[in-house]
């Protein structure tokens, strides 16, 4: 493992390193939460650079992951360095209210600020981010909502500041789900199998599965309930060049609207290559969008069945019967059957699948 070295545009945590390890050793994260007394609570902190690298946490680091304490201790001195400088160049730059106005999580009303409390919230949000410099963060983040020009806006609405934590904290619970190397041909190989888990009834039984398929293929499958302001319901985005992410927000908790947006994201990986798209309300709707949504249908509904599909009478039996020759839940069937004008929006809901928090939540990492 190698130190750091600090650049203008980058700087890297301690959490990289640790991550790094854990994906060559296969260690999951789980298992690393048992040293800890807040077990995964801790992991995370240590992650994502909210919390550093004690003494303590140093000896069981290298117990773990190999090098001796004092590189893990070494390690934390360095990039507390490297903020420092960054924090210390916005400042000198009097960018100060540009990084100022990025949303942070558990930010209160700013009001006035000592000089102190300044510095504190510009390294929060750096750290946060991952980023040390403006024009980092317009790269990554500033154009991801409403067409925001960041640096001539410095402002977002409160609908803005969620969905970019929503996803910030995504790509923070990507970095838990140890993959293989991205690769879309093998995504593209386990769409048949992720079809056949419409057909499970409870999500503890087919998220584990999904996760692993996905992880298969290089795709972290992250699902976070999505804050009050936010209206996204999926989000896919290459988090690292070889690892990409669909981050879901189970926001309408019904089976067909879940299984459309999983495909959606997954068409938006495979069509898409490398782009970042947030889906949900108010989403511009453009050619890739149409395309996923195409993309999506297909998966759902197979192209040489499209003609025995627009026949289907608005009855059980025969939504029943076709669902089962196709290999999805009828729900599904009933979700495409609504979106394409065959029957009104409430018509045969009740043969959709609808979860609760209280199923879902214990199904999650």
């Amino acid at each position: 493992m190698m130190e750091e070295r600090s650049t203008p545009d980058w700087f890297s945590k301690p959490g990289d390193s640790i991550r790094a390890v854990m994906q060559r050793r296969n260690i999951d994260p789980h298992n690393l939460a048992g040293l800890f007394e807040e077990g995964m609570v801790r992991v995370r902190a240590l992650l994502d650079g909210s919390a550093t690298i004690l003494e303590d946490d140093a000896v069981k680091l290298s117990a773990v992951l190999g090098a001796n304490p004092r590189f893990w201790m070494k390690r934390q001195e360095n990039f507390d360095a490297a903020v420092a400088r960054a924090v210390e160049r916005i400042r000198d730059n009097e960018d100060d209210e540009l990084v100022l106005s990025i949303p942070a999580p558990g930010a209160k009303p700013r009001g006035r600020m000592t000089e102190e409390r300044k510095t504190e919230e510009i390294r929060k949000r750096l750290v946060y981010f991952n980023v040390a410099s403006v024009g980092t963060w317009e790269s990554r983040y500033g154009r991801l909502v409403g067409d925001t020009d960041f640096r001539k806006s410095n402002a977002y609405s409160s609908t803005d500041e969620d969905t970019l934590l929503w996803l910030r904290r995504g790509e923070l619970e990507s970095d838990m789900i140890n993959t293989r190397p991205w690769n879309p041909g093998n995504l593209e190989d386990r769409l048949e199998a992720i079809r056949k888990l419409s057909r499970v009834r409870h999500p503890q039984s087919f998220l584990p599965k999904l996760r692993a398929l996905c992880a298969e293929a290089g795709v972290a499958l992250v699902i976070v309930r999505a804050p009050h302001g936010c209206k996204a319901s999926g989000a896919a985005r290459m988090v690292d060049p070889d690892k990409a992410m669909i981050l879901l927000s189970f926001r309408y908790r019904t089976d067909d609207q879940f299984w459309f947006t999983v495909f959606h994201e997954i068409g938006h990986l495979i069509l898409h290559k490398a782009h970042t798209f947030l889906d949900g309300e108010g989403t511009p709707f453009d050619d890739k969008e149409q395309e996923a949504n195409d993309f999506a249908e297909s998966c759902i509904i197979p192209v040489l069945r499209t003609s025995e599909f627009e026949r289907l009478g608005p009855d059980r039996e025969s939504i029943l019967r076709f669902s089962v020759s196709i290999g999805v839940a009828p729900g599904l069937t009933v979700g495409q059957m609504q979106h394409r004008e065959m029957i009104p929006r409430e018509k045969l809901n009740y043969l959709k699948r609808r979860w609760s928090w209280s199923e879902i939540d214990p199904a999650l990492p």
